[in-house]
């Protein structure tokens, strides 16, 4: 097997992650001198997915923001209301804008080989890391990795529930939608498989993503997400007229497994890396805040390991607690969303979904839902 040239960043993964992490990189100038490479099985070029999530500053990728708001709304059965989302927006990048927007910058810096293959192996070596793909070895100092080569292998002191979907975007022959007024959440459909509801992005009067979304441990044959958008559309939005130009459909784990965060030299990115938030599946932000915290170790210490302080665990403790509620059915999902929404600014969730809270505003969050089970079951996560 032929021995490649050595590099200081091998990157394994072309996806959300991997690609994050390089534009972090090419975007610090004290790193300009490491040689980097890319193994990708192929370059992503179609709208393959779409990435929602709420930010208070133009971020890295504001340029390929396909759209945002600053309200939304919020329905379960029995409440509703368009909620201001204050400092906050709520932004949406279409895959295939952000996959072009990388791969144009990866190009224009020189900086960066690339290797279209099949990553087969990832080991720790002597002197760093070694990689083989395509029947080549690549050697580096570390390797970035958002490749899941396999599902873990889940304990039965964990959680383990799948967020999975399928959105259309359509397109009516009459104005519809009112485009500067997102659906974040609609827990007004039937909740027999589980927690279950709809989200609505609209683009223009006429044009919308729709998307159908489960919290549940098994998927759904496709005629029943098919099923789902028709009587979402038929019987809130009063649709039956409309042209599907696209579909997408998406499988995201939500587990309190523990993904390893680093093995030696290897680091692990995106959902392999942990980085997929267990309650509620948003991964893009914490994607772009993990990438932005390695790439800040490797300018102050010449190495990317992060250790986060032992008090922010307490957030894998909440997550573990809701996964818990949700996974053992001890309360409906729609009931426990809607009493967040109903009783909490949206200001202070998005900061809880963030884990950006301090302890006693999650005190206040926490105290807006029913005690007792939530009490239960965070004394049976608590002793696991």
């Amino acid at each position: 097997m032929p021995q490649k040239d050595k590099y200081d960043y091998i990157v394994t993964g072309g996806g959300c992650a991997g690609l994050s992490f390089i534009l972090h990189v090419l975007r610090e100038p004290s790193l300009a001198q490491k040689k980097i490479l890319l193994i990708e099985r192929e370059e992503k070029a179609s709208n393959d997915r779409t990435w929602c999530y709420w930010e208070k500053d133009a971020g890295l990728f504001e340029e390929i923001v396909y759209r945002k708001w600053n309200k939304a709304w919020f329905h379960g059965g029995s409440y509703s209301s368009l909620k201001d989302l204050g400092a906050y927006s709520y932004k949406m990048i279409r895959g295939i804008d952000f996959y072009t927007h990388c791969h144009g910058i990866i190009s224009r810096s020189g900086r960066v080989d690339r290797v279209k293959a099949a990553v087969t192996g990832i080991q720790n070596s002597t002197h760093g890391v070694e990689v083989v793909a395509g029947n080549q070895l690549f050697s580096g100092q570390y390797v970035f990795n958002s490749i899941l080569f396999e599902q873990p292998q889940i304990s039965s002191n964990c959680h383990y529930l799948l967020q999975h979907f399928k959105g259309w975007i359509i397109e009516t022959p009459h104005p519809v939608f009112d485009p500067e007024h997102p659906t974040l959440m609609d827990f007004r459909v039937g909740q027999g498989e589980g927690t279950t509801f709809v989200y609505v992005m609209p683009f223009s009067t006429t044009r919308a993503l729709v998307e159908f979304t489960l919290f549940t441990p098994n998927l759904l044959d496709h005629q029943s997400y098919d099923q789902g958008l028709k009587d979402y559309l038929k019987e809130f939005l009063q649709l039956e007229d409309y042209k599907v130009v696209e579909e997408e459909f998406g499988v995201i784990p939500m587990t309190d497994h523990e993904f390893p965060a680093q093995d030696g030299n290897i680091l692990h990115m995106g959902t392999a890396g942990g980085q997929t938030k267990p309650s509620s599946g948003y991964t893009f932000r914490f994607i772009q805040k993990h990438a932005a915290a390695m790439v800040r170790q490797l300018v102050d210490k010449d190495t990317p390991f992060v250790n986060k302080p032992f008090w922010e665990k307490r957030f894998m403790w909440y997550d573990r607690v809701l996964l818990h509620m949700l996974f053992h059915k001890k309360m409906p999902g729609s009931r426990i969303f809607t009493l967040l929404f109903s009783r909490n600014p949206i200001q202070r969730i998005f900061r809880f979904l963030d884990n950006e809270t301090s302890v006693s505003q999650e005190l206040v969050l926490l105290n807006t839902l029913p005690q007792w089970p939530f009490m239960k079951a965070g004394w049976k996560e608590l002793f696991k």
